[in-house]
């Protein structure tokens, strides 16, 4: 008898290998140009739709993920105020202030010996500080015509985004995506656990779904 139950996760694995090929295959320069055009996007959509002294929570970015330096830069350059995650033992996340390049630490990862790649806020304010925020970018390798969120497999921005749902608040943090061109309207195996998001910004293409 053939067991279908880890079907959607291994078309998932395919799905995410093909996509993480082709970010390696993509030239280091054409992915900066690629990465700084999304980040001038996206970081006009939120100064549009956001007020002053508003927080935004996002994601310091690494290996061949779109570089989000530029927007991190953007935002704390004009005052508004940014979260980024730290990866807890149980995988979950907490955030902390970024003020710059200088607050971000590299913390050993759970169950790691050696500095994580992705640097963190030296400091948490623990999970439910992401309430606070108006706009939350999330990292992805690609989203449905839906707007169904892929990620690595890992489950931590999952766990976010439905703690958010689940926390009742009257007016929930919007969530944006930032991709390559080609990663947006992805035939993606949607399993019970998968979020979908608000926007996504993939080169100077934008697609907004609320």
């Amino acid at each position: 008898m053939t067991n279908h139950s880890n079907e959607p996760s291994t078309a998932k694995g395919t799905i995410r290998s093909r996509l993480l090929d082709a970010r390696r295959a993509c030239a280091p320069d054409l992915r900066a140009r690629l990465s700084a055009q999304a980040c001038e996007v996206l970081l006009d959509v939120l100064l549009d739709r956001i007020g002053e002294a508003e927080v935004v929570a996002a994601y310091a970015s690494f290996g061949t993920e779109p570089d989000t330096g530029p927007l991190l830069a953007g935002l704390h350059a004009r005052g508004v105020r940014v979260l980024l995650p730290i990866l807890e033992n149980d995988m979950n996340l907490s955030w902390g202030w970024y003020s710059g390049p200088d607050s971000l630490v590299r913390r050993i990862p759970p169950g790691g010996t050696r500095p994580s790649p992705i640097p963190e806020p030296a400091v948490s304010l623990g999970r439910d500080a992401v309430l606070a925020a108006a706009w939350i970018v999330v990292p992805a390798l690609a989203v449905s015509p839906d707007g169904v969120r892929m990620g690595r497999g890992g489950g931590s921005y999952d766990r976010v985004l439905a703690g958010i749902e689940a926390s009742g608040a009257a007016v929930r943090p919007r969530v944006a995506a930032l991709l390559y061109p080609g990663e947006t309207d992805v035939d993606i195996p949607v399993e019970p656990h998968d979020r979908a998001v608000d926007m996504a910004v993939a080169g100077h293409e934008v697609r907004d779904w609320r």
